[in-house]
């Protein structure tokens, strides 16, 4: 079978910019990777990580293009680890990010699952529409606290006299 996949460029700007392409289910993330990478017109040389997500894009299990994990927690990695594996009727969106320097972020829906056509070369990029800005958006991101005066370094505490900290003189 043949997945559909819409892949959108997470931006602030009017335009939507998005690719639309076709890749085999049996195929690996990697070569998803490969074709969205191609699609957008990024070399794929930068580190990128694809992260499960749920209906609400939350971002979930990892698949990473290598296992840089420690021993006994064993992360998925791009080149082993099958589309159809991953992504199904019952979970149909991935988080993609590519380059973490700049952390080009994309959100990856299956939009359908189609038979495989005849003649017809896969993966395969189906439609373009917008153009990829020359650097990535930036992102905006909030605290999660309910304390709007909140500041990490307003504590009262003064390093002015080091003399009431109480350390030890030989603590080494």
């Amino acid at each position: 079978m043949i997945y559909r996949f819409r892949v959108i460029l997470d931006n602030d700007t009017e335009e939507d910019i998005f690719r639309d392409l076709e890749i085999r289910e049996t195929d690996t993330m990697e070569d998803l990777h490969n074709i969205i990478t191609q699609s957008f017109g990024f070399d794929g040389m930068e580190m990128a990580s694809f992260y499960v997500s749920d209906d609400e894009w939350n971002q979930g299990e990892e698949i990473s293009m290598f296992d840089m994990s420690e021993a006994g927690n064993e992360v998925k990695v791009m080149s082993t680890t099958i589309i159809k594996n991953i992504v199904h009727e019952a979970s149909t969106r991935l988080i993609y990010v590519y380059d973490f320097l700049n952390m080009w972020t994309f959100f990856v829906e299956l939009a359908e699952i189609v038979e495989e056509a005849q003649g017809l070369d896969y993966p395969n990029l189906m439609f373009v529409q917008g153009q990829v800005p020359d650097e990535a958006p930036e992102k905006q991101f909030e605290a999660d606290t309910d304390d709007e005066g909140f500041n990490e370094f307003d504590d009262d505490v003064k390093f002015d006299d080091y003399e009431d900290l109480d350390f030890d003189e030989n603590w080494n």
